[in-house]
C-alpha cells in the first residue's frame, strides 16, 4: 500500500510525505510514525492499494475499478440466431451424423457443436464455414438453410 500525505499549505505542490507499507510493517499496518501523526492531526491521507505487490505483474491497472464500471458502457457478443442453430441440427440429422460425428468430421469439441445449436455460441466464421462444407447448407447471409452450390474450383 502506498500512502501519501498532503501537507495542508502545499496541498496544490509536489511536497508530500510517502511510506509504504509491506510485509514489514504488519503490526502497524497504516505505516510510518508520520503517516499516523498526519491522521491524528486530521490532515488529509490518501491510500492506493499496490495490486499486484510481489508478484511480478507486469501490466497493471492504475484506474479505480468503481470508476471504470461508471466509464465503460455494456459490452457484450452477438449469439449465433435460434435459426442458424436450427439449421445445423437439420443438416446434420439429415446426413445421419450425431453431434459427436459432426464435430469430428470437422476437428472441434462436441460441446461446441451443441453451443451453436442451441445458440449459446459466439460466431465464428471458421467455425461455421467447416459446419457449412460438412452439412452442405448456407449458415451466413441472406441465404440461410439453402443448399451450397459447388462451383469449379479457381486453379
Amino acid at each position: 500500500m502506498l500512502v501519501t500525505l498532503l501537507h495542508p499549505s502545499c496541498q496544490s505542490s509536489r511536497h508530500a510525505l510517502r511510506g509504504t507499507w509491506g510485509r514489514r510493517f504488519s503490526a502497524n499496518p497504516s505505516g510510518s510514525p508520520a503517516i499516523l501523526a498526519a491522521q491524528r492531526r486530521g490532515e488529509d491521507v490518501e491510500t492506493s492499494k499496490k495490486w499486484a505487490a510481489g508478484q511480478n505483474k507486469q501490466h497493471s491497472i492504475t484506474k479505480n475499478t468503481a470508476k471504470l464500471d461508471r466509464e465503460t458502457e455494456e459490452l457484450h457478443h452477438d449469439r449465433v440466431t435460434l435459426e442458424v442453430g436450427k439449421v445445423i441440427q437439420q443438416g446434420r440429422q439429415s446426413k445421419g451424423l450425431t453431434q459427436k460425428d459432426l464435430a469430428t468430421k470437422i476437428n472441434e469439441k462436441p460441446q461446441v457443436i451443441a453451443d451453436y445449436e442451441s445458440g449459446r455460441a459466439i460466431p465464428n466464421n471458421q467455425v461455421l464455414g467447416k459446419i457449412e462444407r460438412a452439412i452442405g447448407l448456407k449458415l451466413r447471409g441472406k441465404d440461410i438453410g439453402k443448399p451450397i452450390e459447388k462451383g469449379p474450383r479457381a486453379k
